[in-house]
């Protein structure tokens, strides 16, 4: 009888050690988590493939159609690989305040059973590569209709190494600008300003396109733009709601205040055009919403709908007098206006997040210690570091190419158009 006793309580020990790590995984695992982060994955990537493609696609002249379609989806595949090579370990591992280690090279680490928070590894591994990809892909906007295929593939592979994993792990991997209290709920600094800068960056070093500014060169296809701008905006609520990292309060609130940002900046472009140019533009209006969710992405998880308003009317106005600014003062050649819609919008809703963070305004509060002043001060500290080692790195990077590859198709495969040179196809048969 005792040892009948004795048996059955070491099965029992048994199921409980081989039940244990079940049982930790079951309270720790949120299903309704995971499953909002996998639905909110699929649509950051819906934003790239196909909205971010269509978008930019329609934007330039149709015999440069393809070449653009290529572009972004290429990019979703090389920085696929590099982030499972090294990028997911660079960008989040433990390392140092500037980049993260080695440990998590090829994913090494990342198991079914492995945890980030409330949701398995693998999901977050996968929300965060596809920030990766559509930072990479906005870049495209700033040389396109003039960059050659394989050089727009070795500065791609180089730069979200040198630039967007670095970045990325200053604010979201444990490095200096996290631990300073910065506030970047879903990009502001890691995706758009980095886009944004590396974008007039390559226009200046590759100089304008044949003819620019003195030849038109309207988009081809703004049913194709209005198309890709639509699955923008709908992706965009799991670019920032996704971004809570849980389906929680923080991931309803950021979904509004981006819809609202995005209506705001939208309706603000196309009134500053009536009121300049006697008529509102398709073009403007969509430019204008892009500006309106680019402003609201780093706030998106610390501000109301007051705040909301404020950065979408700001978006509309700032971004509008500095697309004209750049390509009208300044002469500069950035073709699909990266710089003034991404990098401006960036800049002004990091800074804005500083302000309209506060409670009194309707967000969520500061950090212990932490008061306007001194968030404010947080935030221009991660604007401008942004800013300049991307534009440092950027230019290096270009440099390096074009002493490999050269960068810029001949003026007579630039004439022609990308389609037929890069990739022996047409985007149209007529």
């Amino acid at each position: 009888m005792n040892h009948f006793k004795c048996l059955t309580n070491r099965l029992a020990s048994i199921v409980v050690l081989l039940l244990s790590p079940l049982a930790a995984q079951a309270e720790t695992l949120d299903s309704g988590d995971t499953a909002w982060i996998m639905t909110s994955t699929a649509l950051v990537l819906f934003m790239t493939l196909p909205g971010l493609a269509l978008f930019y696609g329609g934007l330039v002249r149709s015999k440069n159609v393809l070449s653009v379609l290529m572009q972004c989806f290429v990019i979703a595949c090389v920085v696929t690989i590099v982030w499972v090579v090294y990028g997911y370990s660079l960008s989040f591992a433990e390392g140092s305040s500037w980049v993260g280690g080695l440990s998590n090279a090829f994913l090494g680490e990342v198991t079914r059973e492995s945890m980030a928070g409330t949701l398995p590894e693998t999901v977050f591994v996968m929300f965060q590569l596809t920030f990766a990809i559509i930072t990479t892909a906005l870049v495209v906007g700033g040389f396109a209709e003039r960059m050659k295929f394989s050089s727009m593939l070795l500065f791609s592979v180089i730069w979200v190494s040198l630039v967007y994993f670095p970045v990325c792990h200053w604010v979201w991997g444990g490095g200096w600008l996290g631990e300073k209290g910065l506030l970047d709920f879903a990009g502001g600094t890691v995706v758009h300003i980095t886009a944004g800068v590396a974008a007039i960056v390559a226009a200046m070093v590759m100089g304008k396109r044949n003819g620019f500014p003195e030849t038109p060169m309207m988009p081809h296809n703004m049913t194709m733009t209005v198309t890709g701008a639509g699955m923008l905006w709908v992706g965009w609520f799991g670019f920032n709601g996704g971004s809570a990292v849980a389906a929680n309060g923080d991931a309803g609130m950021a979904i509004l205040v981006t819809h609202v940002s995005a209506a705001c900046g939208a309706f603000t472009w196309a009134v500053m055009e009536w009121i300049r140019y006697g008529k509102a533009s398709a073009l403007g209006t969509v430019t204008g919403m892009v500006a309106g969710l680019g402003t609201i992405t780093p706030a998106s998880g610390f501000v109301g709908p007051m705040g909301a308003l404020v950065i979408g009317i700001s978006a509309g106005i700032i971004c509008f007098i500095a697309t004209g600014f750049i390509k009208r003062k300044l002469k500069i050649d950035d073709s699909l206006d990266v710089f003034p819609v991404h990098g401006v919008g960036g800049m002004l809703g990091t800074f804005m997040a500083g302000i309209f963070a506060a409670s009194s305004l309707g967000g969520a509060g500061y950090a212990e210690g932490m008061n306007m002043g001194s968030q404010v001060g947080v935030q221009l500290i991660g604007i401008v570091a942004t800013v300049l080692w991307t534009a440092a790195a950027t230019f290096v990077i270009l440099k390096v190419v074009d002493a490999i590859l050269g960068l810029r198709v001949s003026d007579e495969e630039e004439t022609e158009g990308l389609d037929t040179t890069q990739h022996d196809e047409r985007g149209y048969i007529i």
